[in-house]
């Protein structure tokens, strides 16, 4: 895979507060062999793997709440809280509580540093990079702090940011992205393989960019087909293009000391153990259809412990439903015997849960499907059926980055194809993209909001908080909700996990 750049150890630093009358003082402070300035090169790596690695918060937003949610991963365990529509304050917050203090001040820092210097392209990576991070926050909470997130320390008005609203923050980050990819230039310097996504290869950066434009343009379909249709047009004909392959795709790469947080917390005892398997909603869509990618996604019905019990037949393989417990799944299987889930539902493929395994935040067959969907629209002169095949393959040979025995050939990828045809509806469109879209569960939770598709069925678990219906967001940060007065005038209220957010309208 060409973009092998592991990620930098995480650094911790601080920003130097205003010091008034006491700047002499300090001065006596400041060690004279030591550099005075910040690494941004160092701090771009820094913020990119900070997505990847924080387990934290990729086991309570991404896994406990998302995964299950959409219907990929089930569990029995009650604290996987996504699973039986439960609401959980520690792991609600997760995603606010971490980015904003931490990431996303230190992007805006770079932000705000590098403007109008000679560091034109760290300049724009990081605006990227903010703008990924922040739209992540915005899809799963709604209105939020954006254009005076991360920005405390210059001064006390900036301690309670303000909360724009997502019709504005969209519009933010258009302008966001707009400005990093007319600025971006080869001439200039560049941060190497301290980029961990593209290694400094700035016409790939470009082309994020605009398959990001694409994502954001979609993201509207429902709210505003104007706008939509022309951030689709503007990023879909750019000189740059999207996405053109796989090779595209954003991936970071870990290693022992840096270690992928997906992976990190599946294969951790509260999660093996506590027996988080393969939801029967995906693995019953992928038998329907002899996916080739049912054996990638799992790895198999046995002993995790004990290879020799590891039953391999794809047609043998059985999803875990979504909203019981150890003990309610025994009227599921009737039995009143335990049910030893270890050799009855299949668990996700080892093979994808390596702690050095890579991250992948977008995908060439999410772009393509991005782009079918558009095509049927009218907004795109392209051909739905070619986007929508060329989508599919590169969502079945996007695998192998993580071990070449997960390769899906062209033939097979075709013979699917063929008995599989895209029937020209949108629906078709949106199961595929979410089958795109496994171990990517943020983005598939937020599309399948803005589609409807897959159609999933609900669970009614008893104590759930939202009646028995999947959530429309995840509630704030409670200790944001209790400090910033600034959220009960511009926050997504009533604060509940029914309430919509701005671009999802029925």
């Amino acid at each position: 895979m060409k973009n092998k750049f592991l990620i930098a150890i995480l650094a911790i630093f601080m920003l130097p507060f205003s010091a008034c009358d006491n700047d002499a003082l300090l001065e006596l402070n400041i060690d004279p062999n030591s550099s005075t300035e910040l690494d941004f090169d160092f701090i771009l790596a820094n913020v990119q793997g900070g997505m990847t690695t924080n387990g934290y918060v990729q086991s309570r937003t991404n896994i406990i709440y998302s995964s299950t949610m959409v219907q990929q991963l089930a569990s029995t365990a009650g604290f996987v809280s996504g699973d039986k529509y439960f609401w959980n304050e520690q792991y609600t917050s997760a995603l606010f509580q971490s980015y904003y203090p931490g990431l996303i001040r230190n992007v805006t820092h770079m932000v705000d540093n590098l403007k109008d210097t000679e560091e034109v392209n760290v300049y724009a990576m990081a605006l990227v990079v903010r703008t990924q991070a922040l739209q992540k926050i915005t899809d799963i909470y709604g209105d939020v702090p954006y254009s005076e997130a991360g920005r405390g320390l210059e001064g006390q008005d900036f301690w309670f940011p303000k909360y724009d609203d997502q019709e504005e923050i969209y519009g933010f980050m258009v302008r966001d992205l707009r400005e990093a990819r007319d600025i971006m230039n080869a001439s200039a310097p560049s941060p190497g393989t301290q980029d961990i996504y593209f290694g400094g290869d700035i016409e790939k950066w470009k082309r994020y960019i605009n398959s990001l434009l694409l994502r954001i343009g979609m993201r509207l379909t429902k709210v505003d087909a104007g706008l939509a249709q022309s951030i689709v047009e503007e990023a879909a004909n750019h000189p740059s293009g999207t996405f053109q392959s796989t090779a595209d795709n954003v991936v970071v790469v870990h290693n022992d000391a840096a270690t992928n947080g997906n992976s990190a917390v599946i294969i951790s005892d509260a999660y093996r153990k506590q027996n988080s398997r393969i939801s029967s909603t995906f693995i019953d869509w992928m038998q329907a259809t002899n996916d080739p990618r049912l054996m990638i996604v799992s790895g198999g019905v046995g002993d995790p412990d004990d290879p020799s019990t590891w039953d391999l037949d794809p047609a043998n393989q059985v999803g875990m439903p979504n909203g019981y417990d150890a003990e309610t799944i025994k009227e599921y299987e009737g039995t009143t015997a335990e049910v030893n889930r270890d050799l009855t539902y299949s668990r996700m493929n080892p093979l994808l849960l390596d702690v050095d395994d890579p991250f992948i935040f977008m995908t060439y067959a999410e772009v393509e499907f991005l782009l079918a969907e558009a095509a049927l629209k009218g907004w795109h002169s392209g051909d739905a059926a070619a986007h929508f095949n060329a989508g599919v393959k590169g969502s079945m040979q996007q695998w192998d980055i993580f071990d070449p025995s997960l390769t899906v050939s062209d033939e097979e990828v075709d013979a699917y194809l063929a008995a599989n045809p895209f029937d020209g509806t949108e629906e078709m469109i949106g199961e595929q993209h979410w089958a795109a879209n496994f171990m990517q569960w943020y983005e598939a939770y937020s599309n399948w909001r803005r589609t409807g598709y897959p159609e999933l069925t609900p669970v009614n678990y008893p104590g759930n908080v939202s009646g028995g219906q999947i959530f429309r967001r995840i509630e704030y940060y409670t200790q944001e909700v209790a400090n910033n007065p600034n959220l009960q005038e511009g926050g997504t209220l009533p604060d509940n996990v029914m309430t919509r957010v701005w671009w999802d309208v029925e």
